[in-house]
């Protein structure tokens, strides 16, 4: 039997780079299409009613600080506990683990986030489900001085997960 490892995941999954790090592949895109007038502003078009990709992160990659317009269901498949870091628009820090035994998450729309896979050699394979769905014109990736005077308490973990 072949070692269920990243590199197993991303041939067999055939997932590609993603801009924020890690790799994804998207596995769905509703067809129905919800119209921007039933949308609110922080939409820039008429958007996909939900959107489904996996994602994978290694040891030493992470998925940088970023906000979207909608929220973010993540779910965990394999591997070891991802931590999902999540920046209210009120300043509070929530870290979400996703592993066995928790196996989803909510990161609601405009909150900004990241994650990273603390355990030494490992990587978590994960997938997301965007309602409405995603798109990169509601993708907003952080800049970490900007994110960094926004929220000086969060100022280190800003670092560790900008580019």
């Amino acid at each position: 039997m072949e070692q269920r490892n990243a590199a197993y995941w991303i041939n067999t999954l055939q997932l590609q780079r993603h801009v924020e790090g890690g790799a994804f592949r998207e596995t769905y895109r509703a067809s129905l299409t919800l119209p921007q007038s039933t949308l609110p502003d922080t939409f820039q078009g008429d958007r996909n009613a939900a959107t489904a990709i996996y994602f994978l992160l290694e040891r030493g990659d992470f998925s940088a600080f970023h906000r979207i317009a909608a929220d973010e269901m993540w779910h965990f498949y394999a591997g070891d506990p991802l931590h999902i870091y999540e920046i209210t628009p009120d300043g509070a820090l929530i870290v979400h683990e996703l592993g066995e035994g928790t196996f989803q998450a909510l990161i609601p729309a405009g909150s900004w986030f990241g994650s990273r896979v603390n355990v030494p050699g490992s990587y978590a394979l994960v997938g997301c489900t965007v309602a409405p769905g995603f798109d990169f014109a509601d993708f907003e990736l952080a800049d970490r001085e900007v994110l960094s005077k926004e929220y000086p308490a969060h100022a280190a973990l800003i670092g560790e997960l900008t580019r």
